[in-house]
């Protein structure tokens, strides 16, 4: 009977070692491998809800092109020529969106003088790469497109980065540990850090509430997808960008607690601003306050020098109380 104790002793760690392995692997698939919305979806809904300006869209031009990421695959872009000018926006939407989010921003960069570029981020969209990393990855993605479209656009035109949510954690992360080959960045919304961040979701959604299973997760995640959730930390890294930020978020957001944006700006108070909406939850304070939100990018633009206000702009807000 004593010689039977090892096998068994040694079944149990067996088991127990599967188990834990296939935990590991079921929590980390939920961060590598989040479940993305189809792009269908994503149009209708945004088209039903009048964020989506079809028939401005489908009469201006438009240029589709690919630009490869040294991550190994390519990045699907679109940019919009919606003014007679070389200046430029780059939007990049959250996760679990695509590019089609982004263009509910195109008109306003439009009328303030800009043409738009839009793009999917890795993993979303037409884009390829087999996980998502919030920024990790992304960054380098960004870079590549920030430098296609700095040469496209040249070396006097101005050239902006508008961010949603991961898109914003995108665009800070890439700000903070690249050339800095643009003028501006508006930080819509981001976490501060990933660790964090899943935190927040974990106490806020599951009954896991030790930071021993963010632990746990970062274990798996290094070592299937080859980063620590450590090095996804736009605070870490923001006050090494240079060019002037606008932060925005609402204070409605449950998802990206209002206060990591506040702490990103308190991290880099020079040369940016920081606006809190009332109103909105995740990445929605453009979708509930449209006018006040363009408001409040043409003030920045004006008061950091960036752009000025178009000859011919005129408030879309004041543009309805006339008709």
């Amino acid at each position: 009977m004593k010689k039977k104790w090892p096998v068994i002793a040694s079944i149990a760690a067996s088991v127990t070692g599967a188990s834990i392995a296939a935990l590991g692997y079921t929590l980390s698939n939920k961060v590598m491998y989040i479940k993305r919305k189809d792009q269908q979806f994503i149009f209708d809904r945004e088209i039903a809800a009048n964020r989506f300006k079809l028939e401005w869209y489908e009469s201006v031009p438009k240029e589709d092109f690919l630009v490869s990421s040294i991550n190994g695959y390519d990045v699907s872009c679109q940019m919009i020529h919606s003014v007679d000018s070389k200046n430029t926006v780059i939007i990049a939407h959250g996760v679990t969106e695509t590019h089609i989010n982004s263009l509910k921003y195109a008109a306003l960069f439009a009328r303030l003088g800009y043409n738009i570029v839009v793009y999917d981020q890795r993993r979303h969209g037409a884009t390829g790469g087999k996980t998502t990393s919030y920024g990790f990855y992304e960054k380098n993605d960004l870079k590549a497109v920030v430098e296609e479209v700095r040469r496209k656009i040249g070396d006097d035109a101005i050239l902006g980065i508008q961010g949603e949510s991961m898109g914003a954690a995108t665009a800070l992360q890439y700000g903070g540990t690249s050339e800095q080959l643009f003028d501006f960045i508006i930080a819509d919304c981001p976490f501060s850090k990933f660790e964090d961040q899943l935190q927040h979701l974990m106490v806020r959604d599951t009954p896991l509430r030790s930071p021993y299973a963010i632990k746990f997760i970062d274990y798996f995640v290094q070592m299937r997808d080859g980063y620590n959730l450590k090095d996804v930390s736009p605070i870490d890294v923001v006050q090494n960008i240079t060019k002037p930020i606008l932060f925005v978020t609402s204070l409605e957001d449950t998802y990206i607690p209002p206060k990591m944006t506040e702490n990103l700006y308190e991290k880099h108070p020079e040369n940016s601003r920081l606006v809190l909406f009332e109103k909105g939850a995740h990445a929605k304070s453009f979708n509930e306050q449209p006018y006040d939100y363009e408001k409040e990018v043409l003030k920045f633009l004006v008061d950091f020098n960036i752009s000025y206000v178009p000859n011919n702009y005129v408030n879309p807000e004041k543009m309805l109380q006339t008709q």
